[in-house]
């Protein structure tokens, strides 16, 4: 299976929701980037141990996500509509630019300054 990345500033970061008997664990992060005519919002699902590492992020953070597609099919009875249900599932992430640190008018980080290609997010 492939991974993607998406880059964009966190817009929301929710709390974390367990499911299930087994303590199935899922916290989202809305990531929004400025397109010119229109706001993208991007929803990520951060999973089980993943969902600590979100502590580490701010609202205003500019990130980098690596993440895969999971898509499901789901179907209440076999007589009832069958539907397909996608979500983006993050898989670690990299601040480039903390929200709090710099403004709209301050430069974007220096080369000396961004991180290193080995200081992604934890890997959960």
């Amino acid at each position: 299976m492939s991974d993607w990345t998406v880059r964009g500033t966190v817009h929301l970061i929710e709390e974390t929701k367990t499911f299930g008997q087994k303590g199935f664990r899922k916290r989202l992060v809305v990531l929004e980037q400025d397109k010119g005519k229109f706001i993208n919002y991007i929803p990520l699902e951060f999973v089980q141990d993943g969902c600590d590492a979100v502590d580490e992020l701010n609202v205003g953070d500019e990130i980098d996500v690596p993440f895969r597609l999971s898509g499901r099919k789901w179907q209440r009875d076999p007589s009832s509509e069958v539907k397909f249900f996608l979500s983006a599932e993050a898989t670690g992430f990299k601040v480039l630019r903390p929200g709090g640190k710099f403004d709209d008018r301050a430069p974007p980080p220096s080369e000396s300054e961004a991180p290193a290609d080995e200081d992604w997010g934890s890997p959960f």
